[in-house]
Order: C-alpha cells, then sequence, then structure tokens
C-alpha cells in the first residue's frame, strides 16, 4: 500500500478542490485490499488486526485527509457488515469480495413494521463516499402503533432503493463528497434490519457465522477509533509537510534569520509530535487490550471499553492540539489555500466534529464508570 501514497499525495490538491476522490485512487485501494483488512475470510476479506487497519488509515490520511477518511469509513463497514445475519452478508458480497458499502447511522429514519420486515423512509447526511458503494448502512427509529420510537435500528438498504442527492459542500474532507441519502417507502426484510442495542451488548447475529475474534470486539471501540485514526493520520502528516517546508525557512521578520533556530519553533514541533504519538500510542494499546480479550473469548470488561472511548476521543482532541500549533507557528504561508498544511488543518478539524468525537459525552462516561454509576450508550 506504501507505493499509492505518492500518487495519492499528488492529487490530493485535486481532491479538495474538485470535491471528489477520482476513480482512480478507489481502484488502486480496492486492488491493494485496503477495503477487506476487516472484512470475513469467508467473504475474501483478510479478518486482520485493527491496529495494522488504523496505521494504514493514518497514513494515508497523512498525505490525502479526504481519501483516508473515505477508506476508513469504507474499510471499517466491511467489518460492521460482518456483524448482520449470514443472508444479508451473502446478499452483498455474493456480487464480489470488493463491493462497498455506505453509511449514515443517526437515527434519523423512520422505521414501521410490517410482514417479514420494515417499511423506511427518510433522508440521512453525511454518507462519506458514498458515490462508490453499492449498499447503505442507515440508522432508523421504530415507530410503534401510538407514533412513538420504540427501538433504534441499523438497516441494510441496497442501491436501488435509495438515491443521492449531491450537496456536499465544506470548509474541511471536501474530496469525501458526503451526501445525502433518500428513502422513500423501501421495504427491508428483517434480515437486514440489526437492533443497536443487540449490537452494544455484543450479541450481534454474525457471530454464528464469523467466529474469529474480530467480530466479538464492539462497534463502540472498533469504528469510534477509526474515525479518530484518520484524525490523528492528519495531524501526522501535517507534521511531516511542517518539518520539510520550514527546515530551510528564513524568516522575514521579527529579525530575520532561519526559522529551524527559533526556540519557540523547536519547542512548537516537539509539542505538536508529542501529542501525536500520545494519540496513537493510547489509541493502539486499548485496541489491542480489547482485542486480546477476544482472542481468549472473554467478556471486555466495562471498564476497558469505556477507557478505549476515553483515550479514542482524547486521541481526536490531542490530533487537533497539535496541528493547531503546527498552523499557528506556521505562519501567514499557511494561510494560501492549497497548501497542504492548511488543507491538513481544515480537514483535521471537519473530521473532529463526528458525534464519535464528542469529548465531553464520551470522558463524562469514564467518569461515571469510575464512579460506579450505570453508563448505558450505544458508542461503547
Amino acid at each position: 500500500m506504501r507505493e499509492l501514497l505518492p500518487g495519492i499525495a499528488e492529487r490530493a490538491r485535486s481532491v479538495d478542490e474538485k470535491g471528489r476522490i477520482p476513480a482512480e485512487t478507489i481502484r488502486e485501494l480496492t486492488a491493494a485490499g485496503v477495503f477487506r483488512m476487516l472484512q470475513p475470510t469467508r467473504y475474501g476479506g483478510a479478518e486482520g488486526d485493527p491496529v495494522a487497519f488504523y496505521e494504514v488509515i493514518r497514513a494515508i490520511s497523512g498525505v490525502c485527509g479526504s481519501t483516508g477518511w473515505v477508506a476508513a469509513i469504507l474499510g471499517v463497514h466491511s467489518w460492521h457488515l460482518g456483524l448482520f445475519t449470514d443472508e444479508a452478508q451473502r446478499e452483498v458480497w455474493d456480487a464480489g469480495p470488493d463491493t462497498l458499502v455506505a453509511s449514515s447511522y443517526a437515527p434519523i429514519g423512520r422505521l414501521t413494521p410490517v410482514d417479514g420486515g420494515y417499511e423506511v423512509t427518510g433522508r440521512w447526511s453525511f454518507s462519506s463516499g458514498v458515490e462508490f458503494t453499492s449498499w447503505a448502512l442507515l440508522g432508523a427509529l421504530v415507530v410503534g402503533a401510538e407514533g412513538r420510537p420504540v427501538d433504534f435500528m441499523t438497516v441494510l438498504v441496497p442501491k436501488d432503493d435509495y438515491e443521492v442527492h449531491e450537496v456536499w459542500d465544506s470548509m474541511g474532507l471536501r474530496g469525501t463528497a458526503s451526501d445525502d441519502i433518500v428513502v422513500e417507502g423501501a421495504f427491508v426484510p428483517a434480515h437486514r434490519a440489526m437492533r443497536n442495542f443487540e449490537q452494544a451488548q455484543l450479541r450481534n447475529p454474525g457471530r454464528r457465522v464469523n467466529t474469529g475474534p474480530l467480530y466479538r470486539m464492539p462497534f463502540g471501540t472498533i469504528f469510534t477509533s477509526t474515525v479518530t485514526a484518520s484524525v490523528i493520520g492528519m495531524a501526522a502528516g501535517c507534521h511531516d509537510r511542517y518539518v520539510e517546508r520550514m527546515r530551510d525557512r528564513l524568516r522575514l521578520s521579527l529579525g530575520g534569520g532561519r526559522f529551524v533556530e527559533d526556540q519557540f519553533a523547536q519547542v512548537a514541533v516537539a509539542r505538536a509530535a508529542s501529542e501525536i504519538d500520545a494519540a496513537i500510542l493510547q489509541t493502539d494499546r486499548n485496541i489491542r487490550d480489547v482485542h486480546a480479550y477476544a482472542v481468549r473469548n472473554e467478556k471486555i470488561p466495562m471498564e476497558l471499553r469505556l477507557r478505549a472511548r476515553r483515550d479514542q476521543v482524547r486521541g481526536t482532541e490531542r490530533a487537533i492540539e497539535a496541528i493547531d500549533i503546527l498552523f499557528k507557528t506556521a505562519g501567514g504561508n499557511s494561510l494560501q489555500r492549497g497548501n497542504p498544511i492548511e488543507r491538513a488543518w481544515r480537514d483535521a478539524h471537519a473530521g473532529s466534529l463526528h458525534v464519535a468525537n464528542e469529548v465531553e459525552h464520551a470522558l463524562s462516561m469514564w467518569g461515571r464508570g469510575i464512579f460506579g454509576l450505570k453508563v448505558e450508550d450505544n458508542l461503547v
């Protein structure tokens, strides 16, 4: 995969300006097996180490934030689909192991129970990379007889049953083309619907056929860490570009001289690097610890699941702190639109706004847990 990075970096500015990742890049990532890293082996995937997946996502995000973000989101969907029923998995992957799935998990949709399943209607936003996919995972509320929500589910819907509305025009992650998905009264059979509560309790139906440890890990750990891996990668890539650009820079103000000889610049680059390293070390450690429990087929302690969420949001927060330091000390040149530092700053801040990165919410959950209070959340 490393050999793809120079080409992805070369296309990064065009991706940002055009608001689209070229199909060529998706073909390259597909051929390299990036989207199948967490996919079940029984459907042509590698069913690999999630830490290795995050390492790849950080590397891609480091040269192009939008491409790394889409690789992360579409790649983790191959894992999530492995939690669904075998029948649902067959419907997607019988067409080929490289079939891709989009998502918009917010419970925007309305599910009405009907014979054999549900009728779904809704409009979902922020579906990154949807133009390259054939299916979508959509969040929806089951509405009871009195019109009140009675359950929260994720449903799997084929492309023929939804429309994509091109509305994405953002300040960061511009190339993700995170457009809207619209569904009007489509039928979803019961085998393509999964209760979020059962998913959080690790009682997903996919475990009956995908018996490896990867599918015994919580959605609230795997998915949220995927989002953070991309943001950390953007910060790490920005740090690399910063050092490259500033090494030979001469100051035109503040008395002149070489930028690298400024003690404040030296301290800034050290602080940023330390924040990035801390983010990577903590998030990777937690994933390894969770995976170890899954390998032993032991119950994953809630304390560990909460710690993983705590450090995941702090990982994003640390990445943002690092990139802010770099952006600020890069001077006026960092304001020029299209340069790698400016683009990484925009992309990282955009990625930090994902619901998985709600820092206070996740830290509050850890605090409740450490004080012995009950914690109920689908993203743990």
